[in-house]
């Protein structure tokens, strides 16, 4: 009997995933454990292995498909068996005899389209599905000429019937496209991928639904960029202990102090406060901003801390992340100091109240005690805060507060 493989369900946050290649195809033989296909969620990339054993008999979704979660994507079993109530319901999956059959009950509409010259298309071309590809092969026409109807754009197969179907358009289609070609086009438009598109509903909802304000400060940073030479002199895990880490082990202390910025805003009317700081920490990758959380870091001791960042932060820049750990922060912190940053006005991460921005050190000149002109290093600290749930007075208490700590940081470890 065929068994099914479903979509994995990538944490309990996920609904859907999209399919992004298939390492097997109809035919092959698999083992349990083989990867069948790779895919995606709006935050990481996953490999997806077989659980069944057998010959791939039936592949249900094609690449760049969205499918939900625990849906049957595949049907795996012995040659020839019957694996059609394995086919998710509504599904108008088709193996190649019976698209060879369909094709072959549409020879007008073939004869029809054969001879439209096709050579003027210009503007974006819509990705098409294999299946959709070879069936206008078979037809002989331009799937290019299709209207898609698939997910994220996409020219499946029922598009390019429709087509073979409405030959007049797709004339119509050409004729319009064959004015004089103009000049080579200067730009590219390249669609967003999941994860760029989760970023960009996210901000945009954060900056359209909060009242958002920053406040910018700096601290003198000879005793953090001290203790840092210290540690780096050290043996062991600690020389790994970074500037970074410094200022997250302070933010999680001091945030215990501040309850209205270790918070979520549940609606206009309420507040949800928590007991612990769960600190997420912005990570630059190859695919986008991920912002994965340190659960009660303060609780955690720096060097975990320090040892949490680097965990996650590679999870994140290889793709294999758990979408869970990427959900549940009281509190970001993003820091840009190492490009050269002095401020920057960081957008809240939704629901939470508040974010910290932190900059690069540069030289600064004070007056001394004894009337001298100093020269001391000064790191900037960035706030940007919800209005609604903290007013400015007790967001600048948090900074400043922040900023002593950060300035006697050993006093701060003794506690």
């Amino acid at each position: 009997m065929a068994n099914a493989v479903i979509m994995p369900k990538a944490g309990i946050t996920v609904e859907s995933c999209i399919i992004g290649n298939w390492e097997k195809k109809v035919g092959d033989q698999v083992k349990i454990g083989d990867v069948l296909f790779t895919y995606e969620t709006d935050k990481a990339s996953f490999e997806c292995e077989s659980t069944a054993e057998g010959t791939l008999l039936e592949i249900f979704y094609q690449d760049g498909d969205e499918v939900p979660c625990l849906m049957n994507v595949c049907a795996v079993g012995n040659p020839g068996e019957d694996c059609s109530s394995l086919r998710p319901e509504g599904e108008t999956v088709r193996d190649a005899e019976e698209t060879e059959k369909a094709t072959e009950a549409a020879p007008v509409a073939v004869a029809e389209i054969a001879p439209v010259e096709t050579t003027a298309v210009s503007g974006e071309k819509s990705a098409a599905s294999p299946r959709a590809k070879k069936l206008a092969e078979r037809a002989g026409v331009d799937v290019s000429l299709a209207t898609p109807t698939g997910p994220n754009g996409r020219i499946i197969e029922r598009d390019v019937r429709t087509l073979m179907e409405n030959p007049v358009s797709a004339q119509t289609a050409v004729k319009a496209s064959s004015a004089p070609m103009a000049a080579e086009v200067e730009y590219e438009d390249v669609k967003f991928s999941g994860i760029r598109r989760a970023i960009s509903k996210s901000m945009h909802t954060s900056l359209s639904t909060m009242a958002q304000l920053t406040h910018n400060t700096s601290f003198d940073a000879s005793a953090i960029l001290a203790y840092r030479k210290q540690l780096k002199a050290s043996e062991g895990d600690c020389a790994g202990i970074t500037l970074g880490d410094i200022v997250l082990y302070a933010v999680s202390r001091t945030l215990l102090n501040h309850p209205d910025l270790n918070a979520h805003m549940l609606d206009d009317n309420s507040i949800r406060l928590f007991k612990h700081v769960n600190l997420g920490v912005a990570v630059d990758t190859p695919r986008g901003l991920m912002v994965p959380t340190i659960f009660h870091a303060d609780e955690m001791s720096l060097l975990e801390i320090s040892k949490a960042v680097k965990e996650l932060a590679k999870e994140c820049r290889d793709g294999n992340i758990n979408p869970d750990k990427l959900s549940g922060g009281t509190f970001t912190v993003s820091n840009l100091g190492n490009m050269g940053v002095e401020s920057f006005t960081p957008v809240i991460n939704p629901p939470q109240t508040g974010i910290l921005g932190v900059c690069g050190t540069v030289d600064r000149v004070r007056k001394g005690a004894d009337g001298s002109i100093q020269i001391y290093p000064a790191m900037g600290l960035s706030l940007t805060y919800d209005h609604r749930a903290v007013d400015g007075t007790p967001a600048a208490r948090f900074q400043k507060e922040l900023c002593q700590n950060l300035e006697n940081f050993t006093t701060l470890l003794a506690k």
